[in-house]
């Protein structure tokens, strides 16, 4: 049994060389068709955070007002104190002295200090004469 092919006319050929055409044109343009550029990425890059920064004033340092302490009479001589061996070499001595309070003289005795900043040396209680008996001067530290 012999097939046979479907016989090509002449009325089918024009059809059939649209076709081809077609395909023809289609294949070779399919090969041209240029492609849209890439769109730009877009990176947003967040900043880091600020550091938190604390900003204060510097701290006033105000002298309270000195507390005037006037005794009637003079104070009695200081005692002798027994000066123990100093907890450290940058300690300094800050010697007794006499308090006047509650209508008496009341002793202070003496301890060891570390002086508020270096160079600072101690400049002792002292008693002075003035208007309305005997005024108490207090120690403090002063730069050297």
């Amino acid at each position: 049994m012999m097939l046979s092919s479907p016989a090509v006319t002449s009325s089918s050929r024009p059809a059939f060389a649209g076709l081809a055409a077609a395909l023809v044109a289609a294949t070779v343009l399919s090969g041209c068709v240029v492609a849209p550029p890439p769109r730009p990425r877009t990176v947003v890059v967040e900043p880091p955070p600020a550091r938190a920064v604390m900003v204060e004033p510097a701290p006033v340092m105000v002298e309270p007002a000195p507390v005037v302490v006037v005794a009637p009479t003079a104070p009695p001589a200081p005692y002798v104190e027994t000066i123990t061996v100093a907890p450290s070499p940058v300690h300094v001595w800050v010697g007794g002295f006499w308090e006047w309070g509650g209508g008496r003289y009341v002793w202070r005795p003496g301890h060891w200090s570390t002086p508020p900043r270096p160079g600072a040396v101690w400049v002792p209680h002292h008693w002075e004469p003035g208007p309305g008996g005997w005024h108490m001067r207090p120690g403090h530290w002063a730069p050297r």
